[in-house]
């Protein structure tokens, strides 16, 4: 597979490339390599060893990030009444009822995450063909199904990440910008690993996170010490 130049650059910096760092290690990595035009998204992927083909070894929940994700989130609300009232005052961007499930239903939707109360998924159920691809369907399990609803927007809207195993038992999680401090992407990160380790299946047997890569939008991953992540964040 052809490399590009750059790419060529930033393994550079890494030297072995199969070598597990530690996480301070693997941050001063990243912010070591060759700058780009634009401030990439961080990510952690990590490998668990559950088997997401039986339902109960689903891992799944999401986590507000301390330090935020660097970018604005739009906050749609379905609700009504004292419930609506409170997510405009929490910061929500766009609160409706009949009417934002209608705007949905055509295909516009102008928000990052929708929360919904309970009392309102009878309406927001039925937009699974216009929610679900875009990853957007409330669910109780990553906190948009709620009647706390002022703490779920401001959750939403300070830096919260959703995280989900794949098939592949595969996790992926933006975890800040680049642009961060290394303190600050490691206190998300830390966050991130802790509220993954507290979601582990109970049915799960073994070895639970086998490994974690760190990496920017556009550069090579970088292998994460797994046991010392883990110690830290005990």
């Amino acid at each position: 597979m052809r490399r590009s130049k750059t790419y060529k650059e930033q393994v550079k910096v890494i030297g072995n490339i199969s070598e597990r760092r530690s996480l301070d290690e693997g941050l001063s990595l990243l912010k070591a390599m060759p700058a780009l035009k634009f401030d990439q998204t961080v990510e952690v992927a990590l490998k668990l060893g559950v088997d997401t083909r039986k339902s109960d070894q689903t891992v799944r929940g999401a986590v507000t990030l301390p330090r935020g994700t660097g970018k604005v989130v739009r906050v749609a609300v379905v609700a009504e009444g004292a419930q609506a009232d409170e997510a405009r005052e929490a910061g929500a961007d766009i609160v409706g009822y009949e009417d934002l499930v209608a705007t949905i239903k055509e295909g516009k939707l102008d928000f990052d995450i929708l929360i919904s109360t309970p009392a309102a998924m009878k309406l927001v159920r039925p937009l699974g063909r216009q929610l679900g691809p875009r990853g957007l369907m409330p669910n109780p399990k990553t906190g948009t199904v709620t009647d706390a609803i002022g703490e779920a927007v401001k959750d939403a809207k300070n830096g919260r990440a959703e995280f989900r195993a794949d098939r592949g038992a595969c996790v992926h999680v933006p975890v800040g910008k680049l642009s961060f401090e290394p303190a600050a992407l490691k206190e998300n990160i830390e966050a991130v690993f802790d509220a993954i380790n507290k979601a582990k299946p109970a049915s799960a047997k073994g070895v639970y996170v086998i490994s974690c890569t760190l990496s920017a939008t556009m550069t090579p991953g970088i292998k994460i010490n797994v046991k010392e992540l883990s110690k830290v964040t005990k």
